[in-house]
C-alpha cells in the first residue's frame, strides 16, 4: 500500500505544475486522499466486509467530493485532478496512468445488469464534465474531451468529442467527418439515369423511322 501511495504522489507531481511538494500532495490534494481511502475500502470490499467498505467510501465522498464505489477496480498511478463531483461506479475498471478531471462520471445507463460500468484502458485522459456510461471499453491512450457523453466503445489512440461523443482523431490523424450537405441524392441520381435511358430509346426510335 505504501508503494502505491508513493506512486500516486509521484504521478500527481509529474502531471500538476502547481504541486510544490510531496507533503502538500499527500495532505492537501483531495484526489490523492480519495484514492487512498478507496484502496482501504476496496480491501474490505474484497474481504467480504461490504458495510465497512461503504462506510469508508462515504466518508471519503463527504471529505473530498469524490465518490468511488469500493467495488471498482483501479490500477496504478491514477490522478484525479481537482476532482469535485467525480463519480466512479461499482463495476468500473480503470487501467494504469489514467488522468481524470472534475465532474467526470464513470457510470451506467440503468439498462444493464452485472457489468454495468465502463472499462478504461491505460494512459487515458478524461476531461472535466465528461460522462462515460455503459459496460464498454475506452481504449488505451485515448482522450475524452470536456463535456463529452460517451455511450459506445472508443478505439485505442482516439480523441472523442461531443454529445453523443464521436471520434475526431485516430492515431494522431483527423477523422474526416461525414459531409451532410454534399452527400449524393439517390432519387436525383435515379431520375438522371431514367432521363438518359429515355434519350437513348428516343434516339433509336428516330433512327428506325428514318430508315
Amino acid at each position: 500500500m505504501f508503494d502505491r501511495i508513493r506512486e500516486d504522489i509521484a504521478a500527481v507531481k509529474e502531471r500538476d505544475p502547481a504541486a510544490k511538494s510531496a507533503l502538500e500532495i499527500f495532505f492537501l490534494y483531495p484526489g490523492v486522499k480519495a484514492i487512498r481511502m478507496y484502496r482501504r475500502a476496496h480491501f474490505f470490499y474484497t474481504h467480504n466486509m461490504p458495510f465497512l467498505a461503504r462506510w469508508i467510501s462515504q466518508r471519503a465522498a463527504k471529505k473530498t467530493g469524490i465518490e468511488i464505489h469500493p467495488g471498482a477496480t483501479i490500477g496504478r498511478r491514477l490522478v484525479i485532478d481537482h476532482g469535485h463531483g467525480v463519480v466512479i461506479g461499482e463495476t468500473t475498471e480503470i487501467g494504469d496512468d489514467v488522468l481524470i478531471y472534475q465532474g467526470v462520471t464513470l457510470g451506467g445507463t440503468g439498462k444493464d445488469t452485472g457489468k454495468r460500468h465502463p472499462t478504461i484502458g491505460n494512459n487515458v485522459m478524461i476531461s472535466s464534465g465528461a460522462k462515460v456510461l455503459g459496460p464498454f471499453k475506452v481504449g488505451d491512450n485515448s482522450r475524452i474531451a470536456a463535456g463529452a457523453v460517451v455511450l459506445e466503445e472508443v478505439p485505442p489512440d482516439s480523441t472523442v468529442v461531443g454529445v453523443p461523443a464521436r471520434v475526431v482523431k485516430r492515431d494522431g490523424i483527423k477523422v474526416k467527418p461525414l459531409d451532410q450537405i454534399h452527400i449524393p441524392d439517390p432519387v436525383a441520381q435515379e431520375i438522371c439515369r431514367l432521363e438518359r435511358r429515355i434519350f437513348e430509346l428516343e434516339k433509336q426510335l428516330k433512327g428506325k423511322s428514318e430508315q
